[in-house]
């Protein structure tokens, strides 16, 4: 109100505001969040791992000074009444869209109060210029802005236990209890509503509901990711802080690789003004999680989606307006569907950066190559088309690599898992591979798993200094010997696997014979035939119960066809890590011949090889147990050691099977 006055009369200029309670045009989207591996519907948005139930944003051409949509084809002008009485009153009325910012308001001195809510808040201005970060990411920090999560663990506790008494005004109070500043009262509502709040899986697979209104939400305590953002917004502005909800296109449910977004948004998300620039949070992605299998909603809490940074928050969000990227320079359409998505477990397990950066493939000589950047070490898993086939994994400190080979031509779907701190395997990358060519010659055998070689994980399972620090071994004849360093306490087993040939699983180990030298363990390995084999390597702490644990392995190759060893021979308990064969090596013995043995056996009193009849070994003047035995007449030898010269009781250490004659 402004009053005017001279010597005559006095002047009053009034303007009533009529807002319409029609709102946008609203449809139901589909759905909104990350889904589990699996074919899915070619697009959906809204809840990762769901279907969303959004009302279906209408694209418009433009938005208003509120942020609001408002289509430019169909500009919607304001309707002006005057009247006069006959004293000369004059009294004009204009009645604008909602929400609309009635020029005649920027002479008002209340013109502030009259644009803020029932709290005074003013209304959010457009983001501007100081509100944009800079792109590509600059790997700073996953947040927008400096944050120390420790300070937020007593707050977080607080806002999650706190409930609904009365209405939204009354929760709101309640949260802001332990809140003293506009960054405290935007977590708490963040984490009551992650906390509380579930998505509505009925709701998001109907068509044409009606939105969801707060009083409803507090109600069933679920929603759809349009009432997320709508509640994050009212609760915002309830406690005075500066909101905007953001309607966009989304990589969630159902995205599929490369594919390209049109028509529609499919979810929505929200901004809020902190500390004088805007920033970025998507409380439905915050709150958990659906399994497309079971269509069952668990909540999961992300803290990635809270303040993000706008250059990781596109990887996945792509706005209605681009000004809402907060970003220099904004992103395109075209760039956001050709763009490489990482997921939040990508960012939110250390990774940095992957390669190739474009989520599209095709195989070089039927071989394509990916490589992980992460800020600690990290344990990765792949799948090509849903097995753990076709590629060889290698860990880095920093990273990974993995080199895939498609066993067919054509579309390939790859996955790419990470492991935290947790037990569980997360997906961060997927890629779809194009294959014109497959090389018949690299076929990996279906046993050798992820990973190959030795790495920073294999040390601190308690292997050190490998012999081989490279994941594959060439071997011209057919048989190669493998050390590296044992941490004291530690047992290591190993066994070979291939597809073709005498391998079974009680002969695995048997190609294999271990032999400790202080503390390195060797491993001479015989190839039954030509081809390609894992050798895998396990280990254990002696004294602790429990199985052996898969540390890596090695692929070993060997291309000439005239190789046929042998396996080597059985051992048994007694034959210790210390101790040492250097012949025979071959399980097999030749009939009717004297073989000749050498070993080196600790603590042993005596030693003897038992075939058709008895031999005994001498100890040497280096340590070693030597003699000879003939193998006529018999099937099998032992050799066989007393370890109590006071005893009389032999122990089978070794055994070999003698040729039919």
């Amino acid at each position: 109100m402004e009053l005017k006055k001279d010597s005559n009369a006095v002047s009053i200029d009034m303007l009533l505001i009529v807002h319409s309670e029609k709102r946008r045009a609203a449809h139901v989207a589909h759905s909104d969040r990350q889904a589990d591996p699996g074919t899915l519907p070619q697009r959906r948005g809204g809840l990762q791992g769901v279907g969303n139930g959004l009302r279906r944003w209408q694209k418009f051409e433009g938005n208003d000074v509120h942020g609001n949509l408002v289509e430019k084809q169909h500009p919607q002008q304001p309707q002006v009444i005057t009247s006069y009485n006959n004293q000369g009153t004059q009294l004009t009325v204009e009645v604008h869209p909602r929400d609309a910012m009635p020029q005649l308001l920027k002479k008002f001195s209340l013109a502030k109060r009259l644009q803020g809510d029932k709290n005074g808040n003013t209304r959010p201005r457009q983001p501007g210029a100081k509100d944009a970060h800079a792109y590509p990411w600059d790997r700073s920090s996953l947040k927008s802005m400096p944050l120390d999560l420790r300070q937020f663990e007593k707050l977080d506790t607080y806002a999650s236990q706190v409930t609904v008494k009365s209405g939204l005004d009354e929760l709101v109070s309640d949260l802001l209890q332990e809140a003293h500043s506009d960054l405290e009262r935007v977590r708490v509502i963040w984490i009551w509503i992650c906390h509380h709040i579930e998505y509505d899986i009925e709701a998001a697979q109907e068509k044409d509901r009606q939105a969801f209104k707060p009083t409803d939400i507090l109600r069933t305590q679920k929603t759809n990711c349009d009432g997320y953002a709508g509640l994050f917004e009212k609760m915002c502005r309830i406690a005075g802080v500066q909101c905007m909800t953001v309607p966009g296109y989304s990589k969630g449910f159902g995205y599929q690789t490369g594919q390209s977004f049109s028509g529609e948004f499919d979810h929505a998300w929200n901004a809020v003004f902190l500390e004088g620039r805007w920033h970025l949070l998507d409380s439905t992605w915050g709150s958990g999680l659906v399994d497309s299998a079971t269509s069952k909603f668990t909540f999961l809490y992300n803290e990635f989606y809270f303040l993000t940074h706008p250059a990781l928050f596109i990887e996945d969000h792509f706005p209605d307006n681009k000004n809402w990227q907060l970003l220099k320079p904004p992103q395109s359409l075209k760039q956001f569907e050709n763009n490489m998505y990482h997921k939040s477990e990508f960012y939110n397990k250390g990774m940095l950066s992957a390669h190739p950066e474009t989520p599209v493939i095709k195989t070089v000589n039927g071989k394509a190559t990916i490589t992980i950047e992460s800020c600690a070490p990290t344990l990765f898993m792949f799948m090509l088309n849903g097995k753990q086939e076709h590629g060889l994994l290698s860990l880095r400190k920093n990273g990974m690599k993995l080199d895939i080979y498609p066993p067919t031509v054509g579309t390939h779907k790859l996955q790419i898992f990470a492991k935290g701190k947790s037990d569980i395997y997360s997906s961060v990358l997927e890629y779809t591979l194009k294959c014109n060519y497959v090389d018949i010659s690299v076929r990996l055998p279906a046993e050798l798993h992820q990973p190959v070689g030795p790495s920073w994980f294999s040390e601190q399972m308690g292997i050190m200094k490998p012999s081989h620090p490279d994941p594959i071994i060439h071997t011209s004849d057919g048989r190669c010997s493998v050390s590296f360093g044992v941490e004291e306490g530690i047992s290591v087993l190993a066994s070979l696997h291939g597809d073709e040939g005498p391998i079974t699983e009680e002969t695995q180990r048997r190609y294999i014979f271990q032999m400790q030298r202080e503390k390195r363990a060797e491993l001479k390995v015989q190839l039954p035939q030509a081809g390609k084999f894992a050798l895998k390597i396990f280990v254990k702490k002696r004294l602790e119960p429990g199985n052996y644990v898969f540390v890596f392995n090695y692929l070993l190759c060997c291309t000439n066809t005239k190789v046929n060893w042998p396996m080597f021979p059985e051992s048994f308990g007694n034959w210790g890590q210390d101790n040492e064969l250097l012949e025979p090596l071959s399980g097999v013995l030749p009939a009717n011949r004297n073989i000749p043995f050498k070993l080196k056996l600790h603590g042993i009193a005596k030693a003897l090889v038992k075939g058709q009849d008895t031999w005994p070994l001498t100890l040497n003047q280096e340590g070693y147990w030597e003699g000879s035995c003939n193998t006529a007449g018999c099937q099998e030898v032992y050799v066989m050691v007393l370890e109590n010269a006071n005893h009389n009781f032999y122990s089978y250490i070794l055994k070999y099977k003698v040729n039919a004659q």
